[in-house]
């Protein structure tokens, strides 16, 4: 499986479901939470163009916040993305 990595803040809703969707799809990620690290948080609108949380990325990749993560799994698309088999 790719490396997925997720941008959180911790008062956000949408954070908390893309995370909910990740785990129902057995996908470890490395979760970095920016609530109070202005670093991480420029590094993630560096690397994904986007200040809104949740910013997921896999394999390096921006795959963008929930919305788009849910739309990729409803498309079943998430899995080949991961590089697994349906």
């Amino acid at each position: 499986m790719k490396h997925v990595a997720i941008y959180t803040k911790s008062w956000c809703g949408y954070c908390r479901m893309a995370k909910i969707l990740l785990d129902r799809y057995g996908v470890a990620y490395e979760e970095i939470d920016v609530t109070r690290d202005r670093e991480h948080e420029q590094e993630m609108m560096r690397r994904s163009g986007r200040r809104t949380v949740p910013q997921v990325f896999i394999a390096g990749e921006p795959v963008g916040g929930f919305m788009d993560l849910a739309a990729l799994a409803a498309r079943h698309d998430l899995k080949k993305l991961l590089g697994e088999d349906e």
